[in-house]
């Protein structure tokens, strides 16, 4: 099983390298996506993603979307599911 977590917060990190390290022990694999200046996360998980680190953390996190979707995106093309029109969408938005 893959865990992706976001790492873009310098305050959270030494917390979610516990995380991963408990994920990694019961056998998971880890891709964090972390800014440039994060060296904890590059020893901690199997692979990391980086982003461009900023002065204002949310738009760190901001900037962790683009990855995440382009891994969703990737993730859906390899299952070979209809990425322009996904199933059951009407379920999950409703038109008022």
């Amino acid at each position: 099983m893959v865990a992706v977590v976001g790492a873009t917060d310098a305050s959270m990190r030494e917390k979610l390298a516990s995380n991963i390290k408990e994920i990694q022990a019961r056998g998971g694999k880890v891709v964090a996506i972390t800014t440039e200046e994060d060296t904890l996360m590059e020893r901690t998980a199997d692979d990391t993603l980086v982003v461009p680190r900023t002065n204002q953390p949310v738009l760190n996190a901001l900037l962790s979307i683009v990855p995440l979707q382009l891994l969703a995106y990737e993730t859906a093309r390899l299952n070979g599911c209809e990425i322009d029109q996904p199933r059951n969408l009407a379920k999950s938005v409703t038109v008022e």
